[in-house]
């Protein structure tokens, strides 16, 4: 676990005998072996689910997804209600790994089950909290951040008994790499692959599925000198094409998608993928070889588009769609996504009818998939159709677990459209699922202060800050606050640093016209006002820069600007 920053609260060793005034259930061993991911929340869910079925109200079934994923024993309990089309493809056809943050989204939804489930005024403790799987340590400080102590208080001590060997076979061990692979649980496909693969003859079948998820985990984590590391390994072990093909594709997608994107090498990315699409060419069997090629073609289109050619990425991505026409019903997610990326470069490229009917296309294949209907709801957003992005919004936030991106959409549409209470309201939700979600930091501050609200869009600019020192974005709702209340000099400090961090930023060269003109500076601030109105033309602007007009006695051109701020308006 040392790749995964924790801020768990942890004791020492655990009492010799749990003894709490109302404990909710006995002591639980969070070690992660020998279950694996989750072992806390499957301990918790198997002693709350039973009781809440008894319940009205239907608490269980709200939480079908993060039950069943967290303890799968309990499916016969649970039944699922929201299914993708993924759990009924083959081991061949799944394409899709959960990002990472798909744990946080189930830790949000465990953490709502237990806090409604738990009967109050109880307590908790988990022991070998060190040892625990990052799904655990993740969900028990969720738990603590959301969970009222008053209804549940909970302790974790790092020490307790120990586990002793791992004793299970390459079955077992393939079985839990493949579930945890399916789910998102990237921290244990590493850890569980790695030790498979030590297993494993290097280069045979069993030891290329384990060195295959594993070195995708890698990836997914940001540990790209790994993950690369992996690839060049089955390079070395192997001569077998789909296996070079696949780590062509999965090196070249190292660099693409680098989670920095300074240290993106798009040049290299194309070379290991065009040997991917060389190879792929190359294979046999006619479907295996659509599928491949397709795949292979759609990872290229990623490279054009970041390197600024959408048109080409274009023609990519349809190339494969034609390819995956070879492949009849099967490998529908390969579709699926293939659809999805082509309306998102139609759109990019201005062809909003066509890639609307690629998104209905897509979620035609897989209607409980929640990102098709945030991304559908964007282009419905920027197209001006708010009743159709707003339903998007919401049948994405009804699909599965807290997704704050959902919350975060909404909220802007919610801001448009006047509902500012809805769109705070939204943001709220968005910070109470990731308080490290900084835009949603940015855009609640900047309604607090609209709303006149300063203290709580003071605090909201600080806990936006110390996530990111200098952003320029609550620097300029510092600045406006700051004159608001007469502090004109620490006003000045934060735009001046505003304007020189994003000098394109037309609200921060608003905001400091508005605080030229309270001190005096009517020249300033019109001039201010006028680079505010080049960048970003809107009505509260030509209001303000009038008004500046009319103190200097150039009437005619306030009145100019008040027209235009009518019209805008």
């Amino acid at each position: 676990m040392s790749e995964k920053r924790s801020h768990l609260r942890v004791r020492g060793e655990p009492p010799a005998r749990w003894e709490a005034a109302r404990p909710l259930m006995p002591l639980i061993d969070g070690h992660r072996r020998p279950r694996g991911p989750y072992t806390v929340a499957a301990a918790l869910l198997g002693h709350l689910v039973p009781d809440a079925l008894e319940r009205p109200g239907g608490l269980v079934a709200a939480h079908d997804i993060e039950i069943r994923a967290a303890a799968p024993e309990l499916a016969a309990l649970v039944p699922a209600r929201r299914v993708t089309i993924e759990a009924g493809l083959t081991d061949e056809e799944r394409i899709l790994v959960p990002a990472p943050r798909r744990t946080l989204r189930l830790a949000n939804g465990l953490a709502e089950f237990v806090r409604d489930a738990a009967p109050p005024g109880r307590a908790l403790a988990v022991c070998n909290g060190a040892e625990a799987d990052p799904t655990d340590v993740e969900l028990l400080e969720v738990m603590m951040r959301r969970i009222p102590a008053g209804t549940l208080t909970i302790t974790v001590y790092s020490g307790g008994p120990s586990s002793g060997p791992d004793t299970r076979g390459d079955d077992e061990l393939w079985a839990l790499v493949d579930r945890c692979t399916r789910e998102g649980f990237l921290h244990a496909v590493v850890e569980l692959g790695e030790c498979g693969m030590a297993r494993a003859e290097p280069g045979g079948e069993r030891w290329w599925r384990f060195a295959q998820r594993t070195a995708t985990a890698l990836g997914g984590l940001g540990r790209t000198d790994e993950a690369r590391a992996l690839w060049d390994r089955v390079r070395l072990s192997s001569q077998d094409p789909a296996m070079h093909a696949a780590g062509a594709y999965g090196t070249a997608m190292l660099d693409a998608r680098h989670p920095d994107p300074a240290r993106r090498d798009l040049a290299r990315a194309r070379g290991w993928m065009n040997e991917a699409i060389a190879i792929s060419s190359l294979l046999p069997d006619p479907a295996e070889r659509a599928f491949k090629l397709g795949f292979d073609r759609n990872g290229l289109a990623l490279i054009e588009l970041r390197q600024g050619r959408p048109g080409a990425a274009l023609a990519l991505v349809e190339s494969a769609i034609e390819l995956a026409g070879e492949l009849g019903e099967r490998h529908p997610q390969h579709r699926m996504v293939l659809l999805a990326n082509r309306a998102q470069l139609l759109a990019a490229l201005g062809h909003a009818k066509e890639a609307l009917e690629d998104y209905e296309a897509a979620i035609a294949l897989d209607p409980a998939f929640p990102d098709h209907y945030l991304e559908r709801g964007n282009l419905l957003f920027k197209l001006g159709r708010h009743e159709e992005a707003l339903a998007d919004y919401e049948r994405a936030i009804a699909a599965g677990p807290p997704l704050p991106e959902a919350y975060y959409n909404r909220a802007e549409l919610r801001t448009v459209r006047g509902d500012s209470d809805g769109a705070l309201a939204d943001l709220g939700r968005v910070i109470e699922l990731d308080p490290g979600y900084l835009d949603a930091y940015v855009n609640r501050a900047g309604l607090l202060a609209v709303s006149g609200r300063d203290p709580e869009a003071r605090a909201d600019v600080e806990a936006g800050l110390a996530l990111a020192p200098g952003n320029p974005h609550l620097l300029t709702v510092l600045g406006q606050i700051e004159t608001a209340a007469g502090r004109y000099a620490a006003a000045e400090a934060a735009l001046e640093q505003a304007v020189e961090l994003a000098p394109e930023l037309a609200a921060t060269w608003g905001n400091r016209g508005v605080l030229r003109y309270a001190v005096g500076d009517l020249e300033g601030a019109v001039a201010d006002l006028t680079r505010a109105i080049e960048l970003q033309p809107q009505a509260d602007l030509h209001a303000n820069r009038a008004v500046a007009l009319r103190t200097l006695g150039r009437t005619a051109q306030a009145e100019a600007d008040e027209r235009r701020a009518e019209r805008l308006g």
